[in-house]
């Protein structure tokens, strides 16, 4: 039984040259790395203690101390520190839940594409209805029936992140289906299981990196927004949006308590933007000359 193989090794080269001869976004690439590196190593880099309480400083303005650069809130917890492992929630919440919802995404595109007929029709209509309702609206009707916490926050985004997926992976799989590769692989005998792994899915991997970077900031403002509402982690958790909602009834006397975490959030969202951008540029067969 003869096995096609696709010509990849030229493809391959052609761009890594092309991202090679491209300008890299460094600013964005020290944002999402330095966020990564603050994620891992939060508890050597802050500090304090996030949750540690210091009522006798409470509500020192930033610069003020030596021992809190950033201020402290209304109890005297260490707003960097707070910041840092705010970080550390973001990356959790979007590589575990992200990563679900690619996976469940993706397979169900490749499948709705290739397969077609009733099984498309099915998949599609089920991507329909969660593409037909906002995302915080589906995440905050998941939690409120799951309660809040973590885990409920993961299942939500997951949930309203593989629809977008699904669709655009199954475009991708619509023009790839019908070419020669695919049909010769057919007659060879191979399993379609075997067609989508070796010659269908690699072929999506560009499209399917563009649209996870660009889904990375919507995760963090998702999650962002849920704690914003209470319906993220428990009042006082470490996290960007919590920081938020806590010092939004003192905006005008304690600025510093919602403003550096919402700059965090607006920097490391734009970062991801910004590097989804550039690498949609780079992968792009159109933008490549190869």
């Amino acid at each position: 039984m003869a096995i096609i193989v696709t010509p990849e090794v030229g493809r391959i080269r052609g761009l890594v040259d092309h991202a090679s001869g491209s300008r890299l976004p460094w600013i964005p690439i020290f944002i999402i790395g330095l966020m990564v590196i603050l994620a891992v190593f939060a508890p050597l880099i802050a500090p304090h203690d996030p949750k540690g309480q210091d009522l006798l400083n409470s509500r020192v303005a930033p610069f003020e101390m030596s021992s809190y650069i950033l201020g402290t809130d209304f109890v005297g917890r260490d707003v960097l520190s707070r910041v840092i492992y705010g970080a550390r929630t973001s990356a959790f919440v979007s590589v575990v839940a992200l990563g679900a919802g690619v996976a469940i995404g993706t397979t169900l595109g490749l499948i709705s594409g290739y397969a077609g007929g009733w099984v498309d029709s099915v998949i599609m209509r089920a991507t329909d209805a969660v593409l037909g309702f906002p995302s915080l609206l589906v995440a905050m009707m998941i939690i409120v029936l799951l309660s809040a916490g973590i885990m409920s926050i993961i299942i939500a985004v997951a949930v309203t992140t593989w629809a977008g997926l699904a669709r655009m992976v199954r475009g991708e799989v619509l023009t790839i289906r019908d070419r020669d590769y695919v049909t010769l692989a057919r007659i060879a005998g191979l399993s379609p299981v075997a067609i989508i792994w070796r010659h269908v899915f690699p072929n999506v991997i560009n499209t399917l990196m563009v649209m996870t970077s660009l889904l990375v900031g919507q995760v963090i403002l998702l999650e962002a927004s849920l704690s914003y509402l209470g319906l993220g982690l428990a009042p006082g958790e470490p996290a960007w949006g919590i920081m938020v909602a806590e010092g939004r009834q003192v905006i005008v006397a304690s600025w510093w308590i919602a403003v550096f975490p919402g700059i965090a959030i607006t920097v490391v969202v734009m970062a991801f933007n910004y590097f989804g951008d550039w690498l949609r540029d780079v992968l792009d067969p159109k933008l490549r000359r190869i």
